[in-house]
């Protein structure tokens, strides 16, 4: 270890999207600035292993799925069309490796000081960074945790990485398998398993709850389940796994339904296991530092993200809330703010969710069920995507979009999207939700046209005084 401490205004322990993001902002607001990172490239979970190497995948299975499908319509004939995975992996691995580079050269350029190896508390202001070739001592004032999830896994999965996977193996397979089974049916088990259905494998997906992408609108989730099933996806709704079995080269899933004892077995090359992601904090000693988890593993913080220790904040998975990257940079951005002085806010209600299927989930506010839960008197307008013209041309009809606004001011309360580049779409309602706009003030907004944002438009129409247009 260095025998001398070095000395910072704050470190930050975890170079995912949180991390990375208050490092920079702590820079620009002249922060002599610490990040401390586990693996050998910056970007966490989100660039190496979630977030971006899972877009570059299914965008290309898109492509081969378009070229498959509907290039012929379009009058684009080909002949010995095949999927060449090894180059679709290569692909994914260098937009990785490009994204990650460009995280690097941002710390140098604003003079963040990174430290690879693993981040652990001494005490409540020192940091010991351990790797293969060095130790460091740091400390600071101010600390941020930034570790992330990794994927919860139950050891009656028998998870072995070859057979029994998590998203991270499944970013790496490199031939289309026959069959996959997916267990769970929210974000992650969708996106990836319509991935590998677009290339031509059986999917079948398990799910305990009665409907997919439970915590979304319900009407919005049958929406993209039908699209899904035209995909060739199978779904097993309220079901449950008793048990994986591993083979050389297969695996069996049993499962039953709800309140059954019939027990259905299904092979396949892989299992998915996608049933949520859990707080990181292994080896970080937070005990060193006076803190402590919950029953969650999260981090408990107040209002202003600060932990029991009121110098060391965390952010991103570690604490409550929605496990996405978007929310931890915004967070990253808080604390630096807070700390210099500023006086930041962040509107939970207002973070946008994303699903990346094809058609596309987004959404932001609340759900139908969230409203009567709340008792609160609420009208919606709907807008088939099939009406739209631009839709059309493009062959892209399936979905819908949803407006709630409250039904004595107009304001919109929630805005839910399926339908193509719907993640795009949703920051429109959340500008004007951050602005406490109204179904009207959309209505009345000019929409170029063609395009798919006018189904925005014509939604807020028909949630304004149901006079959309178009239908």
């Amino acid at each position: 270890m260095s025998n001398k401490t070095k000395a910072y205004d704050l470190i930050v322990i975890g170079s995912g999207p949180g991390g990375y993001v208050a490092a920079l902002r702590a820079a620009q607001l002249d922060m002599k600035t610490a990040l401390i990172e586990k693996y050998p490239t910056l970007g966490g979970t989100c660039l190496n292993v979630g977030c971006i190497p899972s877009k570059a995948l299914l965008d290309s299975s898109e492509h081969y799925h378009n070229a498959y499908k509907s290039f012929s319509d379009h009058g684009i004939d080909l002949e010995k069309l095949k999927v060449n995975m090894p180059q679709m992996i290569k692909r994914k691995n260098e937009v990785v490796s490009q994204t990650s580079k460009g995280v690097d050269f941002l710390m140098k350029k604003n003079k963040v000081d990174v430290f690879y190896g693993l981040g652990s508390f001494v005490d409540k202001h020192k940091v010991k960074v351990v790797s293969e070739k060095e130790e460091h001592l740091l400390e600071a004032e101010k600390i941020i945790i930034a570790t992330g999830s990794k994927p919860h896994m139950p050891s009656s999965f028998n998870y072995d990485k070859k057979r029994v996977i998590s998203s991270t193996e499944a970013l790496n397979i490199k031939e289309v398998p026959n069959k996959m089974v997916v267990v769970g049916g929210g974000v992650i088990g969708l996106e990836l398993g319509s991935v590998f259905a677009r290339l031509g494998t059986e999917v079948t997906v398990i799910e305990y709850m009665d409907r997919i992408l439970s915590g979304m609108d319900t009407d919005c989730s049958k929406e993209l389940m039908k699209s899904l099933k035209k995909l060739g996806i199978k779904f097993h709704l309220s079901h449950g796994v008793e048990e994986v079995k591993v083979s050389k080269n297969k695996v069996k899933v049993g499962y039953k339904k709800k309140n059954t004892d019939d027990i259905q077995n299904i092979e396949a090359d892989y299992c998915l296991v996608s049933i949520g992601r859990r707080p990181f904090t292994e080896g970080v000693n937070l005990d060193n530092a006076g803190l402590a988890t919950d029953d969650k593993g999260r981090i408990p913080v107040n209002e202003n993200l600060q932990t029991s220790v009121p110098h060391i904040y965390a952010i991103g998975d570690v604490i409550r809330g929605a496990m996405l990257a978007h929310k931890a940079e915004e967070e990253g951005v808080f604390v630096a703010e807070h700390i210099s002085g500023q006086k930041p806010h962040i509107d939970y209600n207002l973070i946008p969710s994303v699903v990346y299927t094809w058609p596309e989930f987004a959404a932001v506010g609340e759900s139908e069920e969230e409203l009567k839960s709340r008792e609160v008197e609420y009208k919606v307008g709907k807008f088939p995507f099939k009406a739209l013209g631009r839709s059309r041309a493009s062959g892209d009809t399936e979905g819908i979009v949803k407006i709630i606004a409250d039904k004595k001011t107009d304001e919109v309360l929630g805005v839910h999207i399926v339908g193509p580049r719907a993640a795009d779409l949703i920051a429109q309602s959340v500008a004007v939700m951050e602005f406490r706009g109204s179904a009207e003030d959309i209505a009345r907004m000019s929409h170029a046209h063609p395009t798919y944002a006018e189904a925005v438009k014509e939604a807020a129409l028909a949630a304004t005084d149901n006079r959309a247009l178009h239908i």
